[in-house]
């Protein structure tokens, strides 16, 4: 089985923002060209599961109507969805308090960022539809965003958590662009 990890295309926010859960659009044209790529990359009798964010959203319905025979195999997932950051959310980067920065990497795990959602529970939530999806046995793809794919890339290793933020991933593919993993 092949799972596919799918990063929306260029989102419409300003550079320096912070959007996990914040719901903004993705660039139109980027999509298009994201889609079109995915649509001659992607195997037929793929399962879709996508992120309820409209950013992959768009993605999805354009490779719906790029390959019609997706249609059949798709659902949206909230387990899917970018890590919610609660008041960080649309707020620069370099506006956010230092002392909050400070104490999410001192106690990276459980800090709740904005006040809403922890590393803990962010992994527990990807880690749930990654068990899901492999439990399936199919191959599949899931239209998401970096943190997503940069937790799956932790639970491919058979990491389920994260201590410190330098074990954290750096490395996410690209705005509309991919990764797999063989399972």
């Amino acid at each position: 089985m092949t799972l596919w990890l799918v990063r929306h295309a260029r989102p419409l926010v300003a550079g320096g923002v912070c959007y996990g859960a914040l719901d903004v659009p993705a660039d139109a044209r980027a999509t298009l060209d994201a889609a079109q790529v995915l649509a001659h990359a992607l195997p037929r009798g793929i399962a879709i599961r996508t992120s309820p964010l409209q950013r992959c959203e768009q993605l999805t319905q354009v490779l719906r109507g790029l390959r019609p025979d997706l249609i059949q195999n798709s659902s949206v997932d909230a387990r899917l969805a970018e890590m919610d950051f609660g008041r960080w959310e649309g707020q620069r980067w370099d506006a956010i308090a230092r002392a909050e920065l400070d104490g999410w990497t001192e106690s990276f795990a459980s800090w709740r960022c904005g006040g809403a959602e922890s590393v803990q529970g962010f992994m527990a939530r990807v880690g749930a539809a990654w068990d899901e999806t492999l439990a399936m046995n199919q191959t599949a793809v899931w239209i998401t965003h970096a943190g997503v794919i940069r937790a799956a890339t932790l639970l491919a290793q058979g990491q389920r958590q994260v201590q410190r933020a330098d074990q954290w991933p750096i490395d996410a593919p690209p705005w509309g662009a991919w990764r797999t993993f063989d399972t």
